[in-house]
């Protein structure tokens, strides 16, 4: 039975204001629903409910606004349908277009950071190890979780919002030390150190993951030490889309997993899995649509799934070396990163290049790609899971070297050499 304290009966009350009272009537029905016997306080919030999928969401932030609600902490905020800082861009009607904005502007009235990213951890929003949050967006969730070590469940459209006005969760899931624990041994020590070294490894790593185990919390060992934040990111993200991946550790890098008995809370993993190449090369082909021949010709090319940082972006300007793109091609990001770029200058250059540098949104979530349909080659695990039901056109997985030549040269470059 859910027990409230004299606090959240007053603002159960009303005395924190209509929309507070709203919200938390929202998250208490949804921790008595999950079998919660408390609330727990949080410290901030991401929200994914930002993005238009329809008018009820429009009107749901609006009635927050008009009831006077504001957010009890702070709060970023996921991708919305628009490029704010790129009008036009997307290809939408005037009133799904106004709707859409109407959101966004909602969401800042409550008090949100205009962050309009899926990776707000880029963009500043870097809790603690331990504390306690609330987070929508599949990869911003398995990124807190992993490998900032601070605590959030799965939080849906709507349930964010209520969570970041309210300032409390249910008591459950991953804000629990119980269910943090491994129980999935996933050895990697066989694997060519080649391909570990290689960036395109990570999104296979983890589509290969979310497939295998779900949403149980698993434990790598044998990886490189230090992995880079963005190759964590690529891991989680792809993890979160094929599976219901909330957690997961790596062995001497993530901050929950300084070694394989903490990792398990000092018990026996209930399964081991020996990852092999043809594994992961099994993973990779899932990645790109059936049917799709390795030489179909390139419609469109798109990075940056979740959000491209400052470092990817360094990347992206060394490959393309001056050279200009055939192929329309589109790189994601935040407007954090956007102004860490342009004042070093290497907006320029990829500009420079023919890339299309879309902020505040991306690809997948709303029609920015050519209307034609056709075939989308990427990098990202996360647009290679969504593009097909979110776009119509058809995907193949590459790293980000291939989506570079392949740019160039108006036809598909990809290297197979360490997949074989």
């Amino acid at each position: 039975m859910l027990h409230l304290e004299p606090h959240h009966q007053a603002i159960l009350a009303g005395a924190a204001g209509e929309a507070r009272a709203l919200a938390m009537r929202v998250v208490c029905e949804t921790a008595r629903m999950l079998g919660a016997s408390k609330l727990i306080p949080i410290v901030s919030a991401h929200i994914d409910g930002c993005l238009y999928h329809g008018d009820s969401g429009t009107l749901f932030a609006e009635r927050l606004v008009a009831d006077g609600g504001q957010v009890a902490v702070p709060t970023t905020l996921n991708v919305g349908a628009l490029d704010l800082l790129h009008p036009g861009l997307e290809r939408m009607t005037p009133d799904r277009r106004a709707m859409a904005r109407r959101m966004m502007d909602a969401y800042v009235r409550l008090g949100c950071r205009q962050t309009w990213t899926c990776a707000p951890y880029q963009a500043g929003h870097r809790p603690s190890k331990g504390q306690q949050v609330a987070w929508g967006e599949s990869n911003a969730v398995a990124f807190c979780n992993s490998v900032l070590g601070a605590r959030t469940e799965r939080y849906g459209d709507f349930l964010d919002i209520c969570a970041a006005l309210c300032g409390f969760v249910p008591y459950v899931g991953l804000h629990r030390d119980e269910a943090r624990v491994a129980s999935v041994a996933i050895r990697c020590e066989t694997l060519d150190e080649r391909l570990t070294r290689e960036d395109a490894l990570y999104p296979v790593l983890g589509a290969w993951l979310g497939a295998e185990v779900g949403s149980d919390v698993a434990a790598f060992a044998g990886l490189p030490s230090a992995l880079s934040e963005d190759r964590l990111k690529a891991l989680g993200a792809a993890a979160a889309s094929s599976g219901s991946v909330g957690l997961f550790h790596v062995v001497g890098t993530t901050p929950e997993a300084p070694e394989t008995t903490i990792a398990f809370g000092g018990q026996r993993p209930k399964q081991e899995i020996v990852l092999t190449g043809g594994m992961l090369r099994t993973a990779r082909d899932r990645l790109s649509s059936q049917g799709v021949a390795s030489g179909s010709d390139i419609d469109a090319v798109a990075i940056g799934s979740p959000h491209l940082s400052t470092a990817e972006f360094h990347r992206l300007r060394q490959l393309l070396a001056g050279r200009r793109c055939r192929l329309p091609f589109y790189a994601c990001t935040g407007r954090h990163t956007l102004d860490e770029i342009e004042r070093d200058g290497t907006l320029a250059q990829v500009r420079d290049a023919g890339v299309t540098v879309v902020a505040d949104t991306c690809i997948v979530v709303t029609p920015i790609l050519p209307a034609n349909r056709g075939l989308l080659l990427t990098n990202s695990g996360k647009f290679a899971h969504y593009t097909k039901p979110n776009t119509g056109y058809d995907v193949l997985y590459g790293s980000l070297s291939d989506c570079v030549e392949t740019a160039f040269a108006g036809r598909l470059v990809r290297d197979e050499a360490l997949w074989r």
